[in-house]
């Protein structure tokens, strides 16, 4: 099969996950690319055209062990009308644990045919320079990893005539999945003095959580602690200090120092 445009799908808060699936799009050498950006709060409505006869690579954050709910929510929107999938989750440096799986089995619901697999690292969203975890990744290192998949990627889509031929892609997980525990009402705080109104903290969140007009204003219900707004803000009056937040990042920082790897599967 020859492919020779493909759509980036992806939900990327802080950027991570966008920089390795444009790194693995890259290796797959596509000549004709779409980005189709989930990530802003409009994307929960928005009408997407459907895919045909193009390849898409699908990139999620993992959120203790499992996808963003709101990322399943935005690409159940998509129609993927039986084209092939490269399915990746990128995690901070801890474990990725049922995500991958759950991303499979998302994309099919959906109408994809995954095709090959990756988990790969990105700097973790509670990562500050006193509690750093897998900090600046994805690196160099990591992005010709992403390119080197891609180039696995081409030659396995060039080498076979029909999907079928393909099977069932095999990514490592558990059934059920991993029960999603995520703390509830905690949100990043704003140091008021420091905050300038520049207003990059409202476009930057996924939920539209934080008020467009007054940025002092959040609505913790809304807020799934990505961190966008604290890595995006020039000021730096963003800052996550709710007590069970940070004593989180602590022990990532330690417990989660080692170097992990990207994992592919195809």
């Amino acid at each position: 099969m020859n492919i020779n445009s493909a759509k980036l799908i992806y939900f990327s808060p802080t950027q991570t996950t966008r920089k390795i699936i444009e790194g693995i799009a890259q290796g797959v050498q596509i000549v004709t690319v779409e980005h189709v950006d989930l990530t802003p709060p409009d994307a929960r409505m928005q009408k997407f055209a459907g895919i045909h006869d193009e390849l898409a690579i699908i990139g999620s954050p993992v959120y203790s062990g499992r996808l963003p709910i709101d990322f399943i929510s935005r690409l159940r929107r998509l129609k993927g009308n039986g084209a092939p999938a490269v399915i990746v989750v990128v995690y901070g440096n801890r474990a990725y644990e049922d995500a991958l799986l759950e991303l499979r089995d998302v994309a099919l619901e959906a109408g994809f045919k995954p095709v090959a697999a990756g988990a790969f690292i990105g700097e973790h969203s509670y990562s500050t320079n006193y509690t750093p975890i897998a900090v600046g990744r994805p690196d160099v290192e990591d992005l010709g990893k992403a390119t080197a998949f891609g180039k696995m990627i081409r030659e396995k889509m060039i080498n076979i005539r029909t999907l079928e031929q393909t099977g069932s892609l095999y990514v490592p997980g558990n059934f059920p999945l991993k029960e999603l525990r995520m703390l509830s009402d905690i949100s990043p705080a704003m140091q008021e003095m420091l905050c300038t109104r520049c207003k990059i903290c409202p476009l930057v969140c996924p939920t539209a959580a934080i008020n467009a007009d007054d940025p002092i204003l959040t609505d913790k219900s809304l807020c799934i602690r990505c961190c966008a707004c604290v890595k995006s803000c020039p000021a730096g009056a963003k800052t996550m200090d709710d007590p069970r937040i940070k004593q989180a990042a602590e022990q990532l920082s330690v417990n989660c120092s080692h170097r992990k790897e990207p994992e592919t599967y195809l």
